[in-house]
Parts: C-alpha cells; structure tokens; sequence
C-alpha cells in the first residue's frame, strides 16, 4: 500500500496558527539519531560552517579570458550594492570552455562568498528540450541545507522559500546549460551573483539586469599558449602547434583531448596528431556526423584508446543517463576489483573524455557522500554514442543496455527495501547486495534522479515494460519523500502504460494510486480521482485485497480533502477491512479512521480508535505510527478540551519524532504544543516550546540568512 508514510490527510485540522504555518507532512521514517528529549536540541544538521562549495575545481591551464574575467569582476561589484543579484550570461558553442572559465574564477575569488557556491546543469534534467524547474529548486534547497521536510510542493512555493534563505547572503550560484530565459529567472536568487552559461544568447535576461558576454573560441596565439602549457617548448614546432589550434577550432574541449593524448603517448609528436585528424577529413570516414572537425578530434583521440578504454567508452555512449560511477561500469562490464575497469577509466579521464562531476550529495552531510560520478561533455557523449552504435553489433548493443537498466531496478529496490522495510511490494524480494542505512539509500537515489529518469524512457522505448514498472515500484520513497513531482508524474505516466502492456492489472492499479497519490498532495483532486476511478475498474482482475485497501485509502483522503468527514470515515473502515493479517497495515487505517472520525466531530469515537491503533504500535515496536498517533492523539484530546492529556501526547510525539529525525512532525507538535499551553495558562511550557521550535526551524535552513547564522 502507499501508506507506509503514514500520510495526515488534507483537510484535517493543520498543526496550529501562532507558532507556524508548515504543515508539509509525513516523509518517510528516518531512525539515525538516537537522543534525549531534554536539554539542547542536537538535530544532527549540517556543521553550523559547513559551506556548499559545488562548482568543480579548475584544470590547472588556463589562458587569455581575460575580458571575461573582467566582466565578471565587474558583476561581484554590482552584486554586493545591496540592489539584487548581479547576473551574467556568457554564451558561446559547445567545447569553448564556458565551465571552465566560471571554475577558474569561482576558485580565485571564493573568499567574497562566504556563504558558498552552487551549481546546478540543466542538462541532467532537460527531457524533449523542457526542464524540471521545480525540482532544480529543491536542488539547490537541499544544497543550502534546508532540511527536505520542509521543501514545498509547488514551484511557485518552493521559488519563495529559495529566496527567502538566499535573502542576505553572498552566495555564488552557476547555472550550466541553459537554454531559456524563463528557467534562468524561475532560479534567480535573493541575492549574490548569478553565473549563466548558455549555447544560445539569453538576451531578454537584459530586462532583469543581465550582463551577455560571449565566450570565443581561443586565438592561435592564446590557443598554442595553453597547448606549451601542457608540452612545453621541446615539443613541436610553433608552426604545428598553430595548426593543431586551427584543426581543433581553438576549442579548449577539443584541444584538452589531444593534448591527454599527447602527453601519454610522449613519442607521438604534435605532427603526426595534425596528419591524422587531416587525414580523417579528407576520407569523410563514418563518425563524422557530429560537430564537424571537432568530432574529428574527438575520433583521432578514440584511434589512440587502448581497447578496454574503448569497450568503456562505447559503454559510455550506451548509457542513456548523464552520469555513470565505477560500481556500475564493473557491474555492467563483467569486472570487479577495480582493475581493468578502473585503468580504462583513468585512460579516459587523462585524454579528458570524460571527468569526475564534483558535485556534493543533494540533502546529505558530506560524510555521506556517495560514490564519485563520472560525467563528459555533450559532445563527448554524442560522439561516444555514435561509435557504439558503429562498433558495437546490435545483439551485444541490447545486452549492455538490458544490463543497465538491470542494475538501476536491482539497486532501486535494494533502496526502497532499506528505507520503507517491508512494505506491501508487488515485484520479488530485491538481493540483499549491500547493507547501507536510510541515509545513504536515499543519497543514492537523490543522485541517480536524472539517470533514473532516462532509464525508464530508454526502457519503455525498448518495450523492457516488466522492467518500467518494477523499477516505479522502487521508486515510491525517493518521489513521496522528496517531491519531485515532475518526475513523479511522468515516471508514473510511464508504468501505468508499461503495466498495461505487461499484463499486469496489479501493478496498473498500483502505478494508478501511487499516480493519483501525486496529484493529490499537488491539490489536483481531479486528476487524482480519475486515476483512482481507472483503476477501480480493474478490481475484478485481482485477487489481493490490499489492492483494494490502497484505493479505498486513497479515496479516503480525497474524502476529507472535499471535507466529505463521514464518508472518508467509511472508506477507511472498508481499507481497514482490506488490510487483515498485515499488522503495519492494520495500525495505518486505524489511524487513517481516527482523522476521518475527528474531521467528523465524532471525538470520543476517535479518541478510541486512535488508542486502539496506538496499543498495537506499542507491541509491535512501530515507533513510526507511534509518534504519528501520539500527536494525532494530542490534537483529539486538545478538541475534547483535555489540556493535561493533549500536553502529554503531544511532548511524546514530538520527543519520538526527534529521534527518528522527522522534523516536520517535531515541528507540528511543538508548534501545537505551543498554542495549547498557552490556552492552558502555562506560559513557560509555552515559551519553552518555542525557542525549541526556532532551533529546529534553524538547523532545518528555513529561517531568514541573519537568524541561521551561528551566533558569535
């Protein structure tokens, strides 16, 4: 069921006005920290200095940008007039070393923003030439330490709360790969300095106070500078170098990836590298195609790889995601141990095919960090494709990619089990792989989004369907915890087809609630009922009653939304009835019953089922459902006017919430705490709860920048 988030239904009565209006709900159980609820709040934040420090470091060459460089001088200046964010756009082709240029100066000039850097590639996301904005905003909210819990739904909320924590602060932020003007302005912060790097001119960003630069490929001089910076002065005469500047389209790109070759290979002389990609013009061979005599070097370069290099490569270009870790290639690749897969790496790494995305983990303290990306420029990539499509046969071609969106749906599984336990899954057991904890597996899948993404569209254009919907399956923690509401819903779109052509009535019915389960927390309630009427019409088809009970819950929160309390209340009987035997299931709909009862006026009713339902998380350890019920309990006692008892449940629910690090539930319970101490005449509870909430809201990212400062 989609019910292992134990979800509070909209509609039923929020967490209390004078001390918040939060009331994001129910993320999935987090037991990390285990701590007293007495004394200083340790929320188990990041370090008060820790600073996001995102934009990759810069390749140790680097020649004549000097007016660039100028420019975005001039745009630190601008920025720090108290006036709004400085923006600067620079714009040129593919290969000319716009990444670049923003790495170096970020480096030279880091000490201006104390508050850090962020960076976010609007080509990971960009599906049919549209973008995620929303979920690049949560991005960059979980980059600035704001805790996911409170991350909002809509884009027009989660733009509001990114500039409000980025109000007052001197942060550095690139955005690589950008194509629109209106998703450049969806991100503009508060304040600081916007770097933008585009293939196409932005010019309407003028009217928010843009600053175009166009980035130039390299002069011969400055070019044949930056190639004696690699080789020296031994190496070739002034005339080849020139030439190879010119051959390459005085693209650093182009000219990194010849100059990797050069310098492992120190027998071949710049000479011959001229003489081979010349060569490669004049018989028209296949890989042209790409970008003309760029891809030319990009073949020669290709020529010289050592054959398990290659082998990676076509891997490379079979991959449908933007980035790829060493545990993937040695699980596709049939090698393990780092050895041959790992120098084949290196291999492509020194000739600057590819490079390591040095891009801290979304939403997790950096001793979390997952396992290192590899990624390469889209040249690169188209390049890499087209060589696999050429040299790979078509039957070995299928396997690698059969193989790679095996490993996704093994790994998601793996992570779906490690953080919802066992819950109610259609699909078998994954293999118990690996024993990484809730934080980790959630790392993992904040990470891979982008690559998840592409796996199931590669998967369904294959027809790989049972594979489409498993995968989704899987998926259901990262997209109900993290909101990623645009990938959930196309995700979704996805399997519910998938489904359909796999025979699977079950697991359509399954990808239509978890469907309908978006649309509801976006408030799009017909959307969500249509989903739930289409699968309703497949019940006949199974056998399972807890399919169901997942529909009828569904509908059950719908119910309460319309404030429809009373039929809400039936259907959540009917679930109740439909979970028999599965003893998480059972304390779920007994609390779902409990809300739809209080929604109803029918208190004491609901007093007694959400004890019921309380009892039984007791035996069965479900610390989860207990904090939930403990403060769902504290709300029926505060409606019944029972000050004494709503206080107690409501400081133990806020207590059990704090140690399994459900902030937004600590939050709704203190907050109420708060109100109805106050209502109690007890002014110093009241107080106490207060100053806790504003040290929780502190470590969670989402007061004003002056108040999320350590002090002193």
């Amino acid at each position: 069921m989609e019910r292992e988030a134990g979800t509070e239904a909209r509609g039923a009565r929020g967490v209390g006005g004078r001390s918040t209006s939060n009331t994001v709900v129910d993320s999935t159980v987090h037991q990390l920290v285990q701590s007293s609820y007495i004394g200083a709040v340790h929320l188990h934040a990041a370090e008060p200095d820790w600073i996001p420090r995102q934009i990759r470091p810069p390749h140790r060459t680097f020649v004549n940008r000097s007016a660039e460089l100028a420019v975005l001088g001039e745009a630190l200046e601008r920025s720090r007039d108290g006036s709004g964010p400085a923006v600067v756009v620079l714009t040129g082709l593919g290969g000319v070393g716009k990444t670049e240029l923003v790495a170096q100066w970020a480096r030279k000039v880091r000490d201006r923003f104390p508050d850090g850097d962020l960076y976010v590639d609007l080509a990971d996301g960009r599906h049919e030439g549209a973008v995620d904005v929303s979920e690049a905003l949560g991005r960059l909210l979980l980059a600035l330490r704001v805790h996911k819990d409170y991350i909002p739904s809509s884009l027009g909320e989660r733009g509001k709360l990114f500039r409000t924590v980025t109000a007052g602060r001197r942060l550095l932020m690139f955005v690589d790969n950008a194509e629109h003007a209106a998703e450049v302005r969806a991100l503009l912060p508060s304040d600081g300095l916007m770097v933008v790097a585009s293939r196409r001119r932005l010019d309407s960003l003028v009217l928010d106070g843009a600053r175009t630069e166009v980035v130039a490929p390299l002069s011969t001089e400055a070019g044949s500078e930056l190639v004696r910076g690699w080789l020296g002065s031994g190496r070739g005469s002034d005339h080849e170098v020139a030439g190879l500047v010119e051959l390459c389209g005085g693209l650093p790109l182009a000219l990194s990836a010849v100059g990797g070759q050069l310098l492992t290979r120190r027998q071949m002389g710049v000479r011959h590298v001229v003489a081979a990609i010349e060569d490669r013009q004049r018989a028209a061979l296949p890989a042209v195609g790409g970008d003309g005599a760029v891809d030319e070097i990009f073949e020669t370069v290709y020529r010289a790889l050592s054959g398990p290099a290659r082998e990676l490569y076509h891997l490379l270009g079979i991959h449908p995601g933007p980035r790829v870790t060493l545990d993937l290639l040695e699980t596709v690749g049939g090698r393990s141990g780092g050895g041959p897969v790992a120098e084949a790496a290196e291999e492509l790494l020194v000739a600057h095919l590819i490079d390591l995305a040095d891009e801290p983990p979304r939403g997790a303290p950096p001793a979390e960090a997952p396992e290192e990306q590899y990624t390469c420029h889209a040249l690169v990539r188209a390049h890499a494709r087209r060589r696999a499509r050429a040299e790979v046969s078509e039957p070995a071609y299928q396997q690698v990619l059969r193989s790679i969106v095996g490993y996704y749906r093994v790994k998601a599984a793996e992570a779906d089990a490690r953080v919802t336990g066992g819950r109610f899954r259609l699909q078998e057991p994954p293999p118990a792989r690996t024993t990484a904890g809730t934080a980790p597996s959630l790392a993992w899948l904040d990470r891979e989004g982008p690559n998840l993404m592409a796996v199931l569209r590669t998967a369904v254009q294959q027809g790989w369907h049972g594979e489409v919907w498993r995968l989704c399956e899987s998926l259901w923690p990262y997209y109900h915890g993290r909101k990623t509401y645009g990938d959930w819903i196309e995700a979704h779109q996805l399997a519910v087809e998938s489904a359909r052509w796999d025979g699977r009535p079950d697991a359509e019915i399954r990808m239509r609630n978890q469907l309908a389960r978006a649309y509801y927390e976006l408030a799009d309630q017909p959307r969500a009922a249509e989903q739930l009427d289409l699968a309703g019409e497949l019940l006949t088809l199974v056998t399972d009653p807890r399919l169901r009970g997942v529909l009828w819950e569904t509908q059950g929160l719908l119910c309460l939304a319309r404030g429809q309390a009373e039929a809400a209340v039936e259907l959540f009987h009917q679930a109740l009835a439909a979970n028999e035997g599965d003893a998480h299931g059972v304390i779920v709909q007994r609390y779902n019953v409990a809300q739809g009862l209080l929604a109803a006026g029918r208190g004491p009713e609901a007093l007694a089922a959400a004890t019921a339902a309380a009892e039984q998380a007791a035996r069965d350890s479900n610390r989860g459902m207990a904090m939930r019920l403990g403060l769902l309990r504290g709300r029926i006692h505060d409606a019944l006017g029972d000050t004494a008892a709503a206080l107690g449940c409501l400081t133990e629910a806020a207590e059990l919430a704090r140690t399994q690090e459900q902030w937004a539930k600590e939050d709704a319970a203190l907050a109420l705490l708060a109100e109805v101490a106050l209502r109690a005449g007890d002014p110093a509870r009241a107080a106490a709860a207060d100053a806790r909430l504003t040290e929780l809201r502190r470590a969670a990212g989402v007061l004003p920048a002056e108040e999320l400062r350590p002090e002193g």
